[in-house]
Formats: structure tokens, sequence, C-alpha cells
């Protein structure tokens, strides 16, 4: 799936990338937080221009609901992480922002009026079969935008539209009939479904053990705090805890004290997050917590040890090194069974299936019948076998194939687009040359 919306993702450079008059109407998606290092108030800059946090969300919002229709709805963020959609976003924000500083060395503008005509000619903000400025305001405030904050956006990408219309090239009838004669192909497939369930492997000490030395700084102990907690009963006022907070700290408590001895971590934690992050910030020169309320009663919580993050003993991660051991072999087991059983094996057999189209195959999900087929298509093999992401493997044999006649395959428009997407590459990493990108988000 992330080889598809690659392939077409790129064909939006010609058309402006992510449009803002496709934003109107869809919901908006957020995934979190992220450091921007020492540029708060900017995710990077490009040039002379600048990326904002909100431009950055917006433009993945519109990128999550444009791809969330290709799902019929089904698309979630854990699937977006996996595709990309974040670096999408930033590349796109990025790319735009090597055109503007284009369009401002050579004076490019939009005029009020160019951008008047276009919002005027936008149906959403129709009434009574024209447009209409209170149906106007009422449509950008029901989709969380200004009338300000949408104009700026919708300038920008005209003049991004302006900038690029310079180096869009026309297609010719020969490029697109040779188009048509690619993307005209179907292929009625026989496929099979491995997934790594199908292979068995046993657990072998030496080989879990080699696994832990080749992996083992990824095996890690969180940092973890040693604590003496008294818990003050239902019964007490604060009062009550402040004077046993005093003997606490005086060493003067009773031996018939309601103290109790844990250890927490991140990973492992009893308290609420504001009270862990107090406890982590405790020192044995400070090792007291004043009273805190946590549900009906105080509790008073002492430092009695800090343990700093280290990396785990072969012995406290066989476990884990186990397992990642067998995951490892059962993929490589997969492939030896793939290579073996592709010429021989039996399985689900297509309808005639297209390049251009999604279609979802009985047994795979919507992600891998797209990566899939992508796959397939860029195969010079009729038989063999496809490895996904998901570690899953499909064999598959290619049944018969025909070209289809329908001219709706391949527009002109299409030939353009791919000519265009060339040229424009050319002009990207030059204009990248030209103009200093700095990034300054992490973890995206």
């Amino acid at each position: 799936m992330i080889t598809w919306m690659q392939h077409h993702r790129k064909y939006l450079v010609v058309t402006i990338w992510i449009s803002t008059i496709a934003f109107i109407g869809a919901g908006f998606v957020g995934w979190g937080q992220y450091s921007y290092g020492d540029k708060a108030s900017a995710v990077a800059q490009v040039g002379d221009v600048a990326i904002t946090t909100e431009e950055l969300q917006k433009t993945y919002s519109n990128l999550f609901n444009q791809y969330n229709q290709l799902f019929q709805g089904k698309l979630d963020e854990k699937q977006a992480q996996q595709f990309g959609l974040q670096r999408q976003a930033l590349k796109t924000l990025v790319d735009q922002a090597l055109i503007i500083n284009l369009a401002q060395s050579y004076r490019i503008t939009v005029s009020d009026k160019e951008l008047f005509d276009v919002i005027k000619n936008q149906q959403a903000f129709y009434k009574g079969g024209s447009f209409d400025k209170e149906t106007y305001a009422a449509v950008l405030g029901q989709n969380r935008l200004t009338i300000k904050e949408y104009e700026t956006a919708m300038r920008k990408e005209l003049l991004i539209q302006k900038t690029l219309y310079l180096f869009t090239p026309a297609a010719r009838t020969f490029e697109t009939d040779t188009i048509a004669s690619a993307q005209g192909v179907a292929d009625k497939i026989e496929y099979k479904l491995l997934t790594p369930d199908a292979v068995t492997i046993a657990s072998d000490e030496a080989g879990t053990k080699a696994y832990w030395v080749k992996h083992q700084s990824e095996f890690k102990k969180e940092a973890s705090y040693n604590l003496s907690i008294i818990h003050m009963g239902a019964q007490a006022s604060q009062n009550d805890a402040l004077r046993r907070y005093i003997d606490f700290k005086k060493g003067t408590l009773t031996p018939s004290e309601n103290l109790t001895k844990t250890t927490v971590s991140a990973p492992n934690n009893l308290f609420a997050p504001e009270i862990f992050k107090e406890i982590t910030e405790l020192t044995t020169q400070k090792p007291f917590l004043k009273p805190r309320k946590i549900g009906d009663e105080f509790v008073i919580v002492k430092l009695d040890a800090f343990n700093p993050a280290a990396s785990k003993t072969y012995e406290e991660a066989k476990a884990e090194a186990n397992a990642g051991y067998i995951n490892e072999m059962k993929k490589s087991k997969l492939q030896e069974l793939a290579q073996n059983s592709y010429k021989t094996f039996s399985g689900n057999v297509s309808d005639f299936i297209m390049h251009t189209q999604t279609t979802a195959l009985s047994g795979l999900s919507a992600a891998e019948s797209a990566e899939f087929i992508d796959k397939l298509f860029a195969s010079k093999q009729k038989q063999g076998f496809l490895t996904l992401k998901s570690g899953n493997a499909i064999l598959y044999n290619v049944l018969e194939q025909k070209l289809l006649q329908d001219k709706t395959v391949a527009e002109e428009n299409t030939a353009m687009k791919l000519k265009g997407n060339l040229l424009n590459q050319k002009l990207m990493k030059m204009l990248e040359t030209k103009y200093p990108v700095k990034i300054y988000a992490e973890g995206i």
C-alpha cells in the first residue's frame, strides 16, 4: 500500500499536491505530539518560508481523509503511521515551500481578483445557484477555518499552481497510447497467502543467545524507583497527613505505622501521571514527596533508591530474545517455503484485476491487496512469490491476461502528469540545492 500511495502521490506535484478545497467537509485528524527542537512555532524552515505546526496538522488531516476514502472509511491511525502519512505531509509542505521560494524570486503573485474568481466558483459555497457570502463563512466555520486562513491557503495554492504552470509540458498522442497499453492490462491470477504461522520453529538456546548478542542494545530495563509509602486511610485529614509527613522526615514514625514498599517504573506505574512525574524528580538528597490525595486518602512517598536504565542480562532478556529469534527464523523459513511452493501450489483464483484499480482480494486486507497488486504489476515473472511489508508472502501464477479497450483507462492528462512529474523531480532537486531545508520536527 505504501508503494501504491507514493506512486499516486507523485502525480499530485503537478496538481498542487494537497488541495485546500478538498479539506472542506472532511473531519480534522491529528496524530499526537512531536518534539520540535528549539523552534516551537515551526516544524521546518525552507529558504525564506517557515512551515508551522498548524499547517502540518491540517495537511496531515487532509491527506489522511483522502486516503481514508480509498479504504472506504476504514483507515486508522496505526495504518496511517505504517504508511508514513506524517512524513508525506511534511514532504508535501517542504515541496510547496520550495516552489513558493521560486515564485517569490520571480515576483509571481496572485491578485485579489484571481483569488475571488476561484472561490466564487466553488460549489461548497453556493446557495440558490450562486456564491453566497454567508454560506461561505458558515461552511468555513463548520470546518474550523476562518475566512483569512482559507484565503491565505488558497492564495498559496494558486501561487504554486501559477508557478508550476510554467513548467508543465503537453502530452503527445504516442505517449498517451503507450500509457494506455501499460495501464490497460488486466490479469487473472491464482494466489495463496502464506503467513509466519505456517512455519513452526522450536526454541533453541544457542540460537536465542546468538540473537541476544546481536540485538542486546535493544533489550533495556526501564529506570525504576524504590519507594516507601505511607497510606493514611480514608479518615485522615490533611493536617494529620502533614504531621505524619514531618515524623517521616525526622525518622520518628512508630513501628506500627502503615508503611509499604514498592518499585515503580514508566511501564509499571501505580500513580497518576502528574504524581509519577513528581516521583521521577525526587533525589536521595530530597527524597520526600509531601502528602498527596489519591482517591479518598492521603499518601506520603519517600524515594529509597533510584535504579537507572540499563541493558538487560541474557537471563533477564531471554524470553524477549527467544521471541525475536523465533520471529526472525519464521521469516527466513517462510521465504524457503515460498521458494519451494510457488510452482506447485493451489490457491484462490481472482477476477481480472488492474494496476489502476484497488481490488480487495479474498483472504487479504485492503492494505495487503493494494501492496500485492502494485508489486505484481511491477514484476516481470509470470509465476513466483512476493513478500509484503507485513512479513506475509503471497504465491502467485498469472493464468490469463487481456488488454482493455476502454479509453477511460488512460486519459491524456495522465501522460501529461507523468511527463510533468519527471520534469518537476529535476526542478525540485535544483530548488533543494538553492533553498536550504531545515527540519525541526523530531519523530516524523
